[in-house]
């Protein structure tokens, strides 16, 4: 072990939230009930070590439906897919799972009811990403996209007094209550979502990354930089006074230069994050002198989803 050279502030929660542990535990149940391959459209999460052990297992990841075989069993991610992407598998009978986070059915079931009392949807999120491609799909003829403050001048409405505002379950809570301020001012009587859509394991990971960071030369976020959260940690950690911050996937993506002149390193992952890369950025940096770990908690999460139905009447028949 290295001579002491500084801590480690550890946040709690971190990593795996309860829509990615319900998503992931559907792809390896479909591929014990099914056997190999079982198809998954899009990643099932955002994490290339979950991906590619989920492969080698047998899971084969598409972009699209028409690229699963007919009558095959295909899983849909937990960012969740739009109205169209049912009736194509269905066209191609395949057999589903919808591995979709509840807390996001629950934004497409507002996206829903909104549509039907005619409102125009103002949906904050970022442009391409599939859990705003899915929502937007429930009524495309009600919701547009404000991809942040900067996008708001670009909001086009027919009546000011029919808007209601949407988010992306992964946005930064303090980017888009500023979006949101933004949208106000525009439209004075815009509506709100009936509960928050921001998911309550994205707010607890910045929550604790705000009370850790102040006192962190450097803050690590292991995660992928396709995933939404675990890149808007970074830009927290920043924000609420860190030093520096950096993305990575594994341990051997961390730079020892960065360590230069650190006294404290905070560290945590976004929500698709599995805790075994966690511990290796622990160990790595115990190696280089930073073995004293200090927890900071900022809640407790004790929240578990049911798995997707399908399986869950696959058990019951079992």
């Amino acid at each position: 072990m290295a001579d002491q050279r500084g801590r480690v502030l550890l946040a709690d929660p971190r990593g795996y939230c309860a829509g990615v542990d319900r998503a992931v535990v559907a792809v390896e149940r479909a591929l014990e009930i099914h056997g190999a391959p079982v198809y998954v459209r899009k990643q099932i999460v955002h994490n290339k070590h979950v991906v590619a052990t989920l492969e080698r297992r047998g899971a084969i990841f598409v972009d699209e439906t028409d690229e699963v075989p007919e009558g095959s069993v295909v899983v849909f991610s937990a960012h969740g897919v739009s109205p169209t992407v049912h009736e194509e598998a269905a066209q191609r009978s395949l057999r589903t799972i919808d591995a979709t986070c509840p807390l996001v059915t629950k934004v497409h079931s507002e996206a829903k009811r909104f549509a039907k009392d005619d409102f125009d949807i103002l949906l904050i999120g970022h442009r391409g990403h599939e859990e705003v491609e899915g929502t937007s799909g429930e009524a495309p003829a009600h919701i547009q996209l404000v991809d942040g403050a900067d996008d708001v001048a670009n909001v086009q409405v027919r009546d000011p007094e029919k808007v209601v505002w949407l988010s992306q379950t992964t946005l930064s809570v303090d980017e888009t209550l500023a979006t949101v301020d933004a949208l106000r001012e525009r439209f004075p009587t815009l509506q709100s979502p009936p509960s928050d859509d921001i998911c309550y394991a994205t707010q607890n990971r910045q929550q604790a990354v705000k009370q850790m960071a102040p006192g962190c030369d450097l803050v690590i976020v292991v995660g992928s930089t396709n995933s939404s959260n675990s890149v808007r940690l970074v830009e927290v950690a920043l924000e609420a006074g860190a030093r520096s911050s950096y993305l990575v996937d594994y341990a051997a993506e961390i730079d020892p230069a960065w360590l230069e002149g650190v006294g404290t390193v905070g560290v945590t992952s976004g929500a698709s994050v599995p805790e075994v890369l966690v511990d290796e950025v622990l160990d790595w940096l115990a190696e280089r002198g930073y073995a004293d770990v200090e927890t900071v908690k900022a809640a407790e999460e004790r929240l578990v989803f049911a798995l997707p139905h399908e399986l869950r009447q696959k058990r019951a028949a079992e």
